[in-house]
């Protein structure tokens, strides 16, 4: 791991499913270091519905499921940016057929799109989600090459 790497965790907290954890790291680190942001710390949530959708009504007041939440915990007196993205396992569950892909690469999917909010990009307009998009599958297909 290079010196300047960001402390990195990666936590499953779901009580079902299991994730490659290692393929999940290998992926982190390729899109943090990508993507030219100085990094102290990212934290990557494995969880469930209840979790998520507490955590969105909580912080972002919104009352509905969703895939990944990412929040920004950077201290603005340091350089470094910090963040954790929080992943619905049961969602991917239930969707990934729907995308043609496995549980793990939606479950993939989910953490690159979630550490990329973290990164700055964002994806209120159709213009930045088709840029999220891309790069996303940029960032899988580099994994997948491995």
């Amino acid at each position: 791991m290079p010196e300047n790497a960001p402390e990195l965790l990666i936590a499953n907290e779901h009580p079902s499913y299991d994730v490659d954890e290692a393929a999940l790291e290998r992926l982190a680190r390729h899109v943090l270091a990508a993507e030219g942001v100085r990094w102290q710390y990212v934290g990557i949530i494995l969880t469930d519905h209840a979790t998520v959708l507490e955590l969105n009504r909580t912080y972002l007041n919104h009352d509905y499921h969703t895939d990944v939440l990412s929040f920004d915990l950077s201290d603005e007196a340091t350089p470094e940016r910090a963040g954790e993205v929080y992943v619905d396992l049961d969602t991917a569950a239930e969707r990934h057929a729907e995308f043609g892909a496995s549980f793990e690469e939606e479950v993939r999917r989910y953490v690159v799109h979630g550490l990329l909010h973290l990164a700055g990009h964002d994806d209120a307009t159709p213009a930045e989600r088709a840029a999220l998009r891309a790069l996303e599958d940029r960032y899988l297909a580099a994994l997948s090459a491995e």
